[in-house]
């Protein structure tokens, strides 16, 4: 695989059957026991999405994010993308970069259920905190059909980001809108969002059910949990079927956000209503407040 493409903070990791891409930013922790930040992309995503997230966040600590197989610069898996294969792939990346310290694991979306499969694979030892945006929960679909074949008709012919107001809103450079935007234009972002969002998107949520961490709580004892949720997405001009879907599944949404707020003796939920389901890149500020809040809240011992 070329690596040309790699920024000079980028580096590709052999996790055993294939690599995978690693970016490392901010100052390196003066030791070992000072948290740093790992960013984990919901379903069809890689790296760039958390561009603004990072400019924000400068200098204050370390941070990562990484693409996950098949994406951008890291090479396809044999295995499929499955949410218990994704965890374990995270897991092999971490050792092999390796990263000892204290993790504070931000998720966006499908990481809802990355993260948890990563804590049933690996416990929560080197977990510091979690930042979740506008998470998947295991029980998300059965707050909607996606499959409704309404919303599909509204939906028909509509550009995703420009009906979520994402194109106008973001707070991205043009360069990295561009970058971002033309990722997903190739064929090699095409197959491997088809693997995930058609094929092995909607069975992780049952996959991680049967586990039954929710049966575990406070899953992860008294380190912080700020879960951040958007409300209010949509527009005056769809209509008002899937206006009233819209408004069902946002307070169907902010209570599944609440289920997460029993991970930890110690959360926090903020609402984002200026905001559709990219907060990271319309409100990047929300995910920095949560990462500066799981720090200030930090178990006296970490």
């Amino acid at each position: 695989m070329a690596t040309s493409t790699l920024p000079s903070n980028g580096r590709l990791l052999n996790i055993g059957t294939h690599s995978l891409a690693l970016y490392t930013h901010g100052p390196e922790p003066s030791s070992s026991q000072d948290p740093v930040v790992l960013f984990i992309s919901g379903v069809a995503s890689d790296a760039l999405i958390w561009q603004a997230v990072l400019r924000l966040l400068g200098l204050s600590l370390q941070s990562y994010t990484y693409d996950r197989s098949g994406y951008h610069n890291s090479e396809p898996s044999p295995l499929a993308p499955s949410a218990e294969n994704v965890a374990l792939e995270l897991s092999l990346l971490i050792e092999k970069a390796p990263i000892p310290n204290p993790l504070i694991l931000v998720g966006h979306s499908w990481a809802g259920v990355l993260t948890h499969e990563y804590i049933a694979l690996k416990g929560t030892d080197q977990i510091a905190g979690l930042v979740l945006v506008d998470a998947n929960h295991e029980t998300s679909p059965l707050v909607m059909d996606v499959n409704d074949p309404i919303l599909w008709t509204v939906a028909a012919g509509v550009d995703p980001y420009s009906a979520c107001g994402l194109e106008a809103e973001h707070k991205l450079t043009q360069e990295e809108w561009d970058a971002f935007r033309a990722a997903e234009t190739t064929e090699k972002f095409k197959l491997i969002e088809r693997k995930e969002d058609f094929e092995n998107y909607r069975p992780s949520f049952e996959t991680l059910r049967k586990k039954e961490l929710s049966k575990k709580q406070p899953l992860i004892g008294d380190k912080p949990v700020y879960a951040g949720v958007a409300k209010g997405n949509g527009t005056e001009e769809q209509r008002s079927y899937v206006r009233e879907l819209i408004k069902t599944v946002d307070a169907k949404n902010e209570t599944l956000m609440k289920e997460f707020l029993k991970l930890s003796t110690k959360s926090e939920l903020v609402f984002t209503t200026e905001s559709g389901l990219c907060v990271q890149m319309t409100q990047p500020e929300i995910v920095v407040d949560g990462v500066k809040w799981v720090l200030d809240n930090l178990p006296a011992s970490s």
